[in-house]
């Protein structure tokens, strides 16, 4: 087993005892049983990714060809696999090391006898044997060392990590910032950044972590994946976008969070509400919705209002009008959300759900002022909201006959999104206002016009 935490113990005991980076990774090797390889990267305190990244700028420094490597293929080469030797050059410059210090060369030596003057053993012949330091001892009692020993490493393993509190903060502050940034960018430059910052945070996770920080890891993970996954539904792109909502799925059971898990599922919610089943939608915000169990926080009004909607959709009027009852009277009762944050859920965001719910019960006043009210709480630039908002208005169009005003309305607002945001998304939405319109009225001009604009390609509509 690798243990950080206990390396990082004998980094702060060599640092006061003054011991030398060769007899410090001697230690690591000895009392971590970490590789040759490893305790170098663990003597001198760095990550996966620090320790790439100063390979890379020795290359760079260096005028060396830059190898082909990261944090992945690293940790292969600390756990067994065997780099090629231009590689093994570059990481002994990197170690100020030799490929038998790094353990990447035979070792075919007996082991020397242990003893308060002893060498520390390394890995192959023409490596550096490094004194002990001077408060090691022969054990004077074996039985009492080695059980003391077994105790030190479960101690170590316990407490191992190589996530910092410091560096958690951080990974939290950038996931806001995407959280923000979501909201208004286009979701195909969303799903790269989120991606991005998925695997930083993946690369922590893979190692041993406290049940506390693996469980906020996995929160984290949660969050970007679910994320990713809208993104992936706005582009169209459904088998992958319902992979990785399953992914987000498991991060969240795995954190052990009910809020989080409630809250995935009822996001998860929105790709069989756009494309189907129904019953695959009504199925998830149900059971969002018990997860929640009647608390007043936004993700039990999320809950409600997602479900209300499918529920509209689907034909059910009184499971619909019970669960938009209960939207209106969790979200009245929830501590407010912030506008500019897409893990959030604001007044505007439920007016949009409940506008959704109302246009597919008919309820054509009660769905217009939904649309209104909501409409003036978006700022200028806010992604495709304000456009479905706008199709939602169309569809009550639709709903009263009013064709060539319902078909005008969709084409102008499918037609007004930037081409970034023009996703697959809209011409859903938009398809289901010529859904509602009876088959006599397919052939007018208004309605061709309208399929004439659904019908070119994504991104260029």
């Amino acid at each position: 087993m690798h243990k950080p935490s206990c390396a990082a113990r004998i980094r702060t005991r060599a640092q006061e005892s003054g011991w030398t980076i060769e007899a410090t990774v001697a230690e690591i090797v000895d009392c971590c049983e970490a590789s040759w390889l490893r305790a170098h990267r663990l003597g001198r305190g760095w990550t996966l990714r620090q320790a790439v990244d100063e390979l890379i700028q020795l290359c760079e420094t260096r005028g060396l060809a830059r190898p082909h490597v990261d944090p992945d293929q690293l940790r292969a080469w600390e756990t067994g696999r065997t780099p090629r030797g231009g590689t093994i050059d570059l990481l002994c410059r990197l170690y100020e090391s030799n490929a038998q210090g790094l353990g990447l060369a035979g070792d075919y030596r007996p082991t020397p006898h242990t003893g308060a003057d002893a060498a520390v053993p390394t890995p192959g012949p023409g490596s550096l044997l490094v004194p002990r330091p001077a408060t090691w001892s022969a054990p004077s009692d074996p039985f009492r060392d080695l059980v003391d020993s077994y105790r030190r490493k479960v101690e170590g393993t316990l407490a191992s990590t190589t996530a910092s509190g410091t560096q958690l903060e951080v990974l939290d502050e950038q996931i806001m910032d995407l959280r923000r940034a979501y909201v208004a960018s286009p979701p195909s430059q969303m799903v790269a950044r989120l991606v991005q910052l998925l695997e930083e945070v993946r690369l922590l996770a893979a190692d041993r972590q406290p049940a506390a920080v693996q469980s906020r890891l996995s929160e984290m993970i949660a969050v970007l994946a679910t994320l990713v996954a809208d993104a992936l539904m706005k582009l169209g792109r459904l088998d992958q976008a319902r992979l990785w909502y399953g992914t987000a799925r498991s991060a969240a059971d795995d954190s052990g969070s009910g809020e989080l898990r409630a809250r995935v599922r009822v996001q998860a919610a929105m790709l069989p509400y756009y494309y189907g089943p129904l019953e695959r939608a009504v199925s998830l915000t149900r059971e969002a919705r018990l997860l929640n169990r009647g608390r007043a926080t936004s993700t039990g009004a999320f809950a409600a209002a997602a479900e209300a909607r499918a529920r509209a959709r689907q034909g059910d009027i009184e499971g619909a009008r019970t669960a938009i009852a209960q939207a209106h009277d969790l979200f009245d009762r929830c501590p407010p959300s912030p506008p500019d944050d897409a893990w959030a859920f604001p007044r505007r965001r439920l007016l949009l759900y409940l506008s959704g719910a109302h246009t597919a019960l008919g309820d054509v006043q009660e769905a217009r002022q939904a649309q209104d009210e909501a409409l003036l709480l978006y700022p200028d630039h806010s992604g495709i909201d304000p456009a479905l908002l706008a199709l939602e208005h169309a569809m009550c169009l639709a709903q009263e006959h009013d064709v060539t005003e319902a078909c005008e309305l969709a084409c102008h607002t499918v037609l007004a999104v930037p081409e970034a945001h023009r996703t697959e998304i809209l011409g859903v939405r938009a398809q289901e206002v010529i859904n509602i319109l009876p088959a006599r009225v397919h052939t007018t001009r208004a309605v061709r016009d309208l399929g004439e604009v659904l019908a070119l390609p994504t991104g260029t509509r």
